[in-house]
């Protein structure tokens, strides 16, 4: 584990707030002297010298001054507490169904309550495989008995161990549930081992960690269906059924196929040991019994009682909160960020201020992702080399990533240790590319910026424009729905809105229904399902089921969210293809390298004559700050089987996008064959397109990540702010377009 060794690093509970709601910032700072804090509102995150600039403004606040420093670290790993469960003495057996993924790994806890001199642990401890350790009266090291056969990895194994006081006699056997001839790995040990004191003590009972402060020995793979059972003198030598035996007296039955969408683990015993999970451990995992009949826990979730423990997830870092900022009632919605500052070291903490529901500042509506914000968050490129450093150093751009720091989590675009993928993620923590200045990529051609930092180009072009503008996030629309975006005349979208729920999509989908305007200033938008769930504030799930551009594949029967029970994966799988919303669907992507818009026949058609008002160029966007043009990276066009509405206008298509571009595999059947007709080839290509709705409303959308970046060339004078401008002139005009 990489150490928390950053000297100065943050996070704030909230990523928007309104008008009198109060942001808490938790700050780690190393040093032995304080720190000092600032507001700036965001204007520009851009670092690249040719670029315009960090742009921030100086914003009174309340918590400005200095603050003492407390070193915080993350604590990484998931398990289950059930605080109030202290066996009693006795003969008892402790069993479970379990599916290890890192099995090598020495030290961890399948069930535990051991702690000082009392207590029990089962365990897996590598070369050794299944382990039982027991207390002895009095203290001293823990009395143990191990099988001594290795687990297979992602097999199924039922493991147990039992202790006798009154005969002292410890037993610990595992068993495959799919045998392999040619692997012995099933076995039993036994051990005389003399007095013991197996009953429960300390802070209760663990399951898939052995305990201590901080909780270690974390487990890595799936248990299932643990259990605790009175014992008859010996214990079981042989493997005992996966749920208890209704001969046997019941202490304690953990059933996860119970409340599968909650953080409650459900003891359906007598004792009633209910616990908590913590650090979000993945739920609606396939079980032992899973048959491929059901593939929706919903509908089996007895099929569904695994629950996949990893030694590095991470929710909620729980740091105590260093200051707070209640957002005064006239401070204007816009990008702001706590600066933090100490010796030589400095960090900002983002946040987004929106106006109070009902009462917008401006015609306009930013719509940042942060839900895209979140599950990018974290995200390990492997890319920090000497180049990158290099260039970090030369334009004071930010130093730590994910490469180098993974003791805050990664990104769902990551894998856990334990090579499965990481389906959770959290903006609880500190984010590092969360922030202006962090580059994604090193650019030959531009700033390599993504997500945030990528974000403020847009930002940056309406302040520099004059525009008066608020700000909202989509977690903000996912809560409040239609009635936050009802009184704008248009809703921009910035560089990458690729995740969002069914609510996100209702809201906007009514939003043009009732003659609202959407410019869709970005690519790959609208593209994943994600999930919340209220009791897991600030983590968004999202599986990566059938099709798409994936960073990793659910394991079959996995597609289902935990959180809401719905299908993830692509909303085109769910039938919602951002064609329906956008008129353009993603299509393409290839390296971080940015092309330029040709312009179409439908730029001279008069329904849209006046977007190009100006702009007498037939190449649109050859330059840029990312990736060095206008239409690149990640690429949209028009479908109308896709559901691109009949009268959409496709004003420019992007070309010249290099031998490192490829198809979306949604849209391939074979190797030469694509689910349109059309070849490959035609398919890798950005189409800049507008359609008018009903009563009024329209659309406007270029299909291209990379976009915004072109908006300040020239002193923001040139064809793709022209377009912009005149596009967003003509939305904020309350006369309606005609469909």
């Amino acid at each position: 584990m990489t150490p928390n060794d950053i000297p100065l690093i943050g996070y704030a509970d909230r990523l928007s707030a309104g008008p009198g709601e109060t942001v808490e910032f938790k700050v780690s700072s190393r040093s032995g002297q304080p720190f000092e804090a600032r507001l700036v509102r965001v204007l520009c995150g851009d670092p690249n010298p040719d670029g315009p600039g960090i742009k921030e403004v100086p914003v009174p606040s309340g918590f400005e001054g200095s603050w003492p420093s407390h070193p915080k670290d993350a604590h990484l790993g998931s398990f289950a507490r059930v605080p109030g469960a202290r066996p009693e003495g006795g003969a008892m057996t402790v069993v479970a169904t379990v599916w290890p993924t890192l099995p090598a790994r020495e030290g961890q806890g399948i069930v535990s309550w051991l702690a000082g001199d009392a207590g029990l642990a089962l365990m897996l401890d590598g070369e050794r495989g299944t382990v039982l350790k027991a207390a002895r009266p009095g203290g001293g090291p823990a009395l143990e008995v191990a099988v001594g056969k290795p687990l297979r990895s992602r097999a199924w194994y039922r493991v147990w161990g039992s202790v006798d006081p009154d005969s002292g006699m410890m037993t610990v056997g595992q068993a495959p549930l799919d045998e392999t001839p040619v692997v012995d790995d099933a076995g039993t040990a036994r051990r005389q081992a003399g007095a013991l004191s197996p009953a429960g003590a300390g802070p209760g009972l663990f399951i898939a960690a052995l305990g201590g402060d901080p909780v270690g020995g974390r487990f890595n793979g799936k248990i299932e269906r643990p259990y605790i059972v009175g014992s008859g003198p010996g214990g079981a030598s042989s493997p005992p059924p996966g749920e208890p035996d209704p001969a046997s007296p019941v202490i304690a039955d953990w059933d996860f196929s119970c409340e599968i969408a909650s953080q409650r683990v459900v003891d359906v015993g007598p004792s009633g040991w209910h616990g908590e999970l913590v650090n979000l451990p993945a739920r609606a995992m396939k079980g032992s019994g899973w048959t491929g009949d059901e593939h929706c826990w919903r509908h089996a979730p007895g099929h569904y009682g695994a629950i996949h423990f990893h030694d590095d997830d991470l929710h909620d870092c729980g740091w105590e909160t260093d200051f707070t900022y209640e957002v005064p009632e006239d401070l204007p919605s816009g990008a702001y960020a706590a600066r933090l500052s100490c010796g030589e070291h400095e960090d900002m903490i983002p946040f987004f201020v929106r106006p109070r529901l009902g009462a917008p500042g401006a015609p306009i509506c930013v719509l940042v992702p942060t839900f895209t914000y979140t599950v990018y968050g974290n995200y390990s490129r492997g890319l920090t080399n000497d180049e990158y450093r290099a260039r970090s150093r030369s334009w004071g751009a930010r130093e730590h990533t994910a490469d180098d720091h993974r003791e805050y989590g990664l990104s769902t675009y990551n894998f856990h240790r334990d090579g499965s993928g990481i389906c959770y993620a959290s903006r609880l923590r500190p984010v590092l590319n969360l922030r202006s200045g962090f580059l994604s990529y090193v650019d030959a051609r531009g700033s390599g910026l993504r997500h945030y930092p990528a974000d403020t180009h847009l930002l940056d072009w309406l302040e520099e424009s004059g525009y008066r503008f608020d700000v909202v996030t989509d977690e903000d629309l996912h809560r409040e729905g239609h009635d936050l975006i009802a009184p704008y005349q248009a809703v921009l979208t910035t560089s990458h809105p690729e995740y969002h729920t069914a609510r996100t999509l209702d809201a906007l989908e009514r939003f043009l229904g009732e003659g609202g305007r959407l410019m869709y200033l970005g690519g790959n938008g609208f593209y994943w399902r994600v999930a919340l769930h209220d009791d897991v504030p600030g983590a968004v799930e999202i599986r990566r089921a059938e099709g798409g551009i994936r960073a990793w594949a659910a394991e079959p029967g996995e597609y289902y969210n935990a959180f809401d029970g719905q299908y993830g994966g692509l909303w085109r799988r769910n039938d919602r293809p951002p064609q329906r919303l956008a008129g353009v669907g993603f299509s393409g992507q290839g390296q971080f390298v940015g092309s330029y818009y040709v312009r179409a026949p439908g730029a001279d058609d008069p329904r849209a004559a006046w977007i190009f008002e100006g702009v007498p160029d037939r190449v649109l966007g050859d330059f840029g700050l990312s990736g060095g043009g206008a239409a690149g990276f990640e690429l949209d066009r028009v479908d109308h089987r896709l559901g691109s509405p009949p009268n959409t206008l496709i004003l420019a298509t992007s070309g010249q996008h290099g031998d490192t571009f490829v198809v979306v595999p949604e849209e391939l059947l074979t190797h030469l064959s694509t689910w349109p007709g059309e070849p490959p080839e035609a398919l890798i290509r950005s189409d800049m397109a507008f359609f008018e709705t009903g009563r009024g409303g329209a659309v406007f959308s270029v299909g291209s990540i990379t976009y915004c970046g072109s908006l300040s060339h020239n002193g923001y004078d040139n064809n793709i702010s022209r377009i912009t401008r005149n596009v967003l002139d003509r939305f904020v005009d309350p006369a309606p377009f005609e469909a």
